[in-house]
């Protein structure tokens, strides 16, 4: 009988690495509740609807890219190939407009597109992200980049940029499409590409082609467009970033891959991984709200992957994966079977109290316990056999320095809480 392995694209994080998986998305978390962010939960499977109307069809994500398939009701299902649309719907359904604003929440979880992998681009992938919806405001706009840098500066990721632009107003835009229009009238292109300029013609900015990038070179630029409240607004941020000793450049190019962005847009790339270099990135998204028929709101956010994210930590050589990053306090051995039963109860009530703990379990010898106890990761180990119960003390010993001190068994608990 064959063996069986995972779909092919899915990325997943068994001991030890997934530890550092672990601790990069709390990061990331905990950079978003720092900031006032609140959990939402998303389903992780919505409408096809909402993704058509949200992320735009003229998009890869929608065009090439979805999980879609029928259940057993006749309705089109999509697996999230993103998290905004998902979380505007909640927004709407739920009346969370109706609160006070801005509407503050993040997100994490697994997402799906149906790409060709590679390494750091999968099909099944994780991010976490921040929504801040129903005002515009610039200050607004520079704390959602300031909750991802800081996460990343939490991580000790040096090798990395901002880059940032703004995609303007609708003013903007309807002044910038029609020279863009016109300009994209007079290249050679084929037919796909026509359909897709003409459902968006800012795609054409994001073709990775050699051939669309040489015939874009003199393509007009939106924030040559840009109203003066637009650019306002974006000289604002720019100033706020500068004042937090926030590095960034401008990239009068960058569109995004999803059609939704307006305004302030960004993306962090890191030097370290090749092609598949952008982290996370966002923007504001002034009118899908409205588009997928809420109130005409305002919001910015990001989406970052956790698992570029963690590569990138990689790269720099940040995490030493050799290491068990345990959060064990204690590892505890029975010297004989008559003491496991002990030591079984010991450690059920040290757990109780809030101290992390196991044992060695199954009948092995003192040597191969001691082994368990150094692969653990627990900071301290200690050996119980018969004379440690009848006297109500052992030896607990540093994992780290080797040293060891007298502490009564009764009291291991406070030990802990002082350690």
């Amino acid at each position: 009988m064959s063996k069986l392995q995972a779909p092919k694209g899915v990325s997943e994080y068994f001991p030890p690495r997934s530890q550092y998986f672990e601790l990069v998305r709390e990061t990331l978390i905990q950079s978003a509740r720092t900031a006032g962010y609140s959990l939402m939960e998303l389903p992780v499977f919505e409408d096809t609807e909402l993704f058509k109307r949200g992320v735009g069809e003229s998009t890869d994500v929608v065009s090439k890219e979805m999980y879609t398939f029928e259940d057993r009701g006749g309705r089109s299902i999509t697996l999230r190939p993103e998290g905004t649309a998902g979380v505007m719907r909640s927004v709407i359904e739920n009346n969370l407009d109706k609160l006070s604003l801005p509407i503050k929440v993040w997100y994490s979880g697994a997402f799906f597109r149906a790409e060709r992998p590679q390494a750091g681009r999968y099909r099944q992938f994780y991010q976490v992200g921040i929504e801040a919806i129903g005002l515009n405001d610039p200050e607004i706009d520079f704390e959602v980049i300031a909750v991802a840098d800081r996460a990343f500066k939490k991580l000790g990721l040096k090798s990395y940029r901002l880059e940032i632009t703004s995609l303007g107003d609708a003013q903007s835009r309807a002044s910038h499409r029609k020279d863009l229009v016109a300009y994209i009238s007079k290249l050679k292109l084929d037919e796909g590409t026509v359909a897709r300029a003409a459902l968006n013609p800012l795609r054409l900015f994001d073709d990775k082609r050699p051939e669309i990038q040489d015939a874009m070179k003199d393509a007009p630029l939106l924030l040559d467009y840009l109203s003066a409240e637009s650019a306002e607004s974006f000289a604002k941020v720019q100033e706020l970033l500068t004042a937090a000793n926030i590095a960034f450049t401008i990239n009068p190019r960058m569109v995004r891959g999803l059609d939704y962005y307006t305004g302030t847009t960004f993306e962090f790339v890191s030097d370290k991984l090749g092609a598949q270099s952008g982290i996370g990135g966002g923007g504001r998204y002034d009118g899908l709200m409205a588009e997928l028929g809420g109130n005409d709101l305002s919001g910015i956010g990001f989406g970052l992957g956790v698992d570029r994210v963690l590569l990138a930590c990689e790269a720099e050589g940040l995490f030493d994966t050799s290491e068990n990053k345990s959060d064990l306090d204690i590892f505890i051995i029975a010297l004989s079977a008559s003491e496991k039963s002990f030591v079984s109860n010991l450690i059920n009530q040290l757990r109780d109290k809030g101290v992390s703990c196991d044992m060695a379990y199954g009948d092995r010898a003192l040597k191969g316990a001691m082994k368990s106890a150094d692969k653990s990761g627990a900071r301290y180990s200690a050996v119980i056999g018969s004379d440690e119960i009848k006297s109500g003390n052992l030896a607990l010993k540093d994992m780290k320095t080797g040293e060891s001190k007298e502490v009564r068994i009764s009291t291991l608990t406070a030990e802990f809480k002082t350690n």
